[in-house]
């Protein structure tokens, strides 16, 4: 019986990491493709194709504006799914299985945080302190798919929960600092719709009830104040994770949207975003600023010192242990590819900065650090392999 029990969990575990690796290479070829276009001849067509305006029903917003608030509320959503699986039927359902990754997720934020502050200026780029928190799942997971076997599963693991936690910290982030001013009656009526879904979510076993909620939930938070994309958080986290009359909805969700949110949202979202026009001088002056750096410092050397000195503080104090088959020293590598900050740390900093030439420091600091962290991973996981085999 118990084996009959984790072969789903098993093979859920697996499609999603497949999904996440073959993302990871997407992105890095759209974030690419991206950064020829900005820097070509064709990059005055790259800016203005994003710049267009589209209307959908009474939202008029530019094409970029339709990725990062629209379609991007479908990879959040996904993310609520994999978080509500994660807590109710995966590994963070277990205290102590759960304790370390949450305890290394919250030093891999809060390090960063620190850092990012103490070398950035006073003033409005301070704001710009939940860039380097974020780690980005597919990238991270797409460079320990190259490596193959040099990673236990265990660390697969164990870095995918810590990205998870991240997340969780990242969407409260949003929702609390990067919100606009308040509307609290379209507030009132998103909740009451969400309040609705959970009153009836037992009767409703196809997944095809959610999308009028989901809908309507995504516009009232739209016109709330609050960013769209937590509408799709929220409308995840209700999901229900165990079957409705037999039926198994949150799985049927997330194996029919995760495919859509890894494989076109965020590649789609890196090719609007990665852009950074380098040109005339654009780059050598980024890499003068110091937000560019904060970004990288807090980024490359955050997320490494944050993630792993609490991991092995936290063993320490014996408050969690690390996923079975995981070596010890593969913590090092695994809180270095946590730096990985890709696509929410994109996200992020165009949300945190008005100014374009900030938000363009920003992204030079992000495509840097998540190249330096890849690489540091990576040849951490090589001297360890090596370590082993002689």
């Amino acid at each position: 019986m118990h084996k009959v029990d984790r072969q789903p969990r098993r093979s859920s575990l697996s499609e999603f990491l497949r999904a996440e690796a073959t993302s990871g290479l997407l992105l890095v070829v759209a974030a690419a493709v991206a950064l020829v276009l900005a820097n070509s001849p064709a990059g005055d067509w790259y800016d203005d194709l994003w710049h267009r305006t589209l209307t959908i029903g009474p939202v008029t917003e530019t094409l970029q504006h339709w990725i990062n608030d629209g379609l991007m509320a479908v990879f959040f959503f996904v993310v609520g799914l994999e978080i509500k699986r994660e807590l109710v039927t995966g590994e963070l359902r277990r205290p102590r299985a759960a304790a370390l990754p949450a305890v290394a997720a919250l030093g891999g934020v809060l390090v960063p945080a620190f850092i990012y502050l103490a070398i950035a200026p006073a003033g409005p780029a301070q704001r710009g302190f939940g860039i380097p928190m974020a780690t980005d799942i597919a990238f991270a997971v797409g460079v320990l798919a190259l490596l193959g076997r040099r990673a236990a599963a265990g660390s697969k693991l164990f870095l995918l929960s810590i990205a998870i936690v991240d997340d969780i910290l990242a969407i409260a982030l949003i929702a609390i600092v990067y919100s606009g001013p308040l509307d609290w009656r379209w507030l009132a009526f998103a909740a009451g719709v969400l309040a609705l879904t959970v009153a009836v979510r037992r009767r409703l076993s196809s997944p095809w009830w959610y999308v009028v909620p989901a809908l309507a939930v995504w516009f009232a938070v739209f016109e709330s104040g609050v960013h769209a994309t937590i509408a799709g958080v929220a409308l995840g986290l209700l999901t229900p994770a165990r079957p409705v009359r037999g039926r198994p909805v949150l799985q049927e969700l997330e194996h029919r949207l995760h495919p859509v949110s890894a494989l076109v949202v965020v590649p789609l979202f890196a090719l609007a975003n990665a852009g950074v026009d380098l040109r005339g001088g654009a780059l050598s002056a980024a890499l003068s600023e110091p937000v560019t750096w904060a970004v990288v410092a807090g980024l490359v050397a955050g997320k490494a010192l944050g993630i792993a000195g609490t991991t092995f503080g936290a063993r320490r104090l014996r408050l969690g242990v690390l996923p079975d088959g995981m070596p010890p020293a593969q913590v090092w590598p695994v809180a270095a590819l946590g730096g990985i900050g890709f696509t929410v740390a994109l996200f992020i900093a165009d949300l945190a900065f008005t100014d374009r030439r900030v938000v363009d420091q920003a992204k030079v600091g992000i495509l840097l650090a998540s190249v330096l962290a890849a690489g540091l991973g990576a040849a951490l996981l090589a001297v360890l392999s090596r370590s082993r085999s002689g």
